[in-house]
């Protein structure tokens, strides 16, 4: 595989950038990460991290002699410039988005624009309370909706009172304000708390530069006499198993089982990577599929997979089956997650499994877009900066005992939480 040069640096602002240059089109992808995510927020407020990023395209005031645009008038100006600007919220990380052509006047204008977003956003009361009001009736029907009830009971059990586990509820959305969301804002979107990564046809020079004019107009801030984003806890290690069966009218039970796993900087990521594809995440071609689907019948679809964050984030194993045979398929899967556990894989999975990721990583790079998103995972986890060029070297290396002891050090099946909602009684 071709190298894929990283650029990094950090400006006199504190601000980190990570830069592929990628010439070919005339094209630009910029994001930018700040912690700023939904582990940022108390309980009581659960949901403010999603609502400010919603409301950053809903209008920027006047400030400097720049007028006041609404909602309207923003997407008009991005429409006729053709280029796009994004803002979301994570768990972890607050990001915005940028992609533009790299003309000059064209992507000055972009930039110009995407910092008053940034820096300027008017956080209208009104439209708040409009959008608000979508939001309360979208989680209400999402409490009619089984895997949406699941997902929530889970989240709950596994997390505990860490922030990844906070719920969303119509009470938490009824408290926030845009006075919150202005507090908020002032509070983490600063430049020494920024990242950003670009992928596109510009140089180093000419990416300082737009990053210099994206963050200039918040407010500079001295880096080193800045007081440091106070430490989020800690995901806590389940001390016994829990069962939750939640009675639910459903033509199919969900079940979701597992507990915290580990963080995304872990050693372990590479071993865990090719033993949860033949666990499974590998999808028909995996050892739950296998024991679960084919052999039994007890369910169409069945799978494994880790969330790692900066915190533990949930080892987690989902399917859906008929309520009369939840029971079995739980006692199923299992048998199959305390014998992987216990044994690791065969030589022919993994054989099987390295094969699969290594043939199927240049679709993971193949475009500036998929290229930004590895590049903002590299600066946002501190993950080597050859951390691409050295991926499937890491994965081929990976043995059927580094795995077995991976796990066996990330997982106790005794241990873990079940969810079945809708199972027959």
């Amino acid at each position: 595989m071709a190298a894929i040069p990283v650029q990094q640096w950090t400006q006199p602002s504190g601000t980190r950038i990570y830069l592929v240059e990628s010439p070919a089109i005339a094209m630009v992808d910029v994001q930018l990460d700040f912690d700023a995510g939904s582990r940022r927020v108390g309980a009581d407020q659960a949901g403010l991290a999603g609502a400010t990023a919603a409301l950053f395209s809903k209008g920027v005031a006047v400030r400097g002699g720049a007028p006041a645009l609404d909602e309207n008038a923003l997407g008009e100006a991005w429409a006729d410039l053709g280029a796009a600007f994004g803002a979301s919220a994570g768990t972890d990380r607050f990001s915005f988005s940028l992609r533009s052509l790299t003309d000059p006047e064209l992507l000055n204008q972009a930039v110009a624009l995407a910092a008053r977003q940034i820096a300027e956003p008017s956080f209208p009361a009104d439209v708040w309370q409009r959008d608000r009001q979508r939001l309360l009736a979208q989680l209400k029907e999402s409490y009619t909706r089984p895997g949406s009830v699941a997902s929530r009971a889970y989240g709950k059990a596994v997390y505990g009172g860490h922030p990844y586990g906070h719920e969303v509820t119509p009470a938490s959305l009824e408290r926030i304000g845009v006075s919150d969301m202005r507090a908020f804002h002032a509070s983490y979107f600063t430049r020494c708390n920024a990242r950003v990564s670009i992928v596109g046809a510009v140089t180093r020079a000419q990416a300082d530069g737009l990053v210099t004019a994206l963050l200039g107009r918040l407010p500079p801030t001295d880096c080193a006499t800045a007081a440091a984003l106070p430490p989020v806890a800690e995901v806590p290690a389940l001390q016994a198993a829990r069962e939750l069966r939640i009675p639910f009218d459903s033509a199919q039970a969900h079940v979701l089982m597992g507990q915290p796993g580990f963080k995304r900087n872990d050693p372990d990521f590479f071993a865990i990577t090719v033993g949860n594809y033949i666990l499974g995440g590998g999808g028909f071609v995996s050892r739950l599929t296998e024991e679960v689907r084919e052999k039994r019948g007890l369910s169409y679809s069945v799978y494994s997979g880790f969330s790692p964050g900066r915190h533990a984030g949930a080892f987690t194993i989902g399917l859906q089956t008929r309520p009369d045979q939840a029971a079995q398929a739980v006692e199923v899967a299992r048998q199959v997650l305390a014998k992987f556990v216990a044994e690791g894989p065969t030589a022919a999975e993994l054989k099987a499994a390295k094969d699969n990721l290594t043939g199927g990583f240049p679709l993971l790079i193949d475009s500036n877009a998929k290229l930004l998103g590895n590049l903002s995972n590299i600066a946002w986890n501190d993950l080597p900066l050859d951390y691409l060029d050295n991926w499937t070297d890491r994965i081929a290396k990976v043995t059927a005992a580094d795995i077995q002891a991976a796990f066996a050090r990330k997982l106790q099946p005794e241990k873990m939480v079940t969810v079945t909602v809708g199972a027959a009684p």
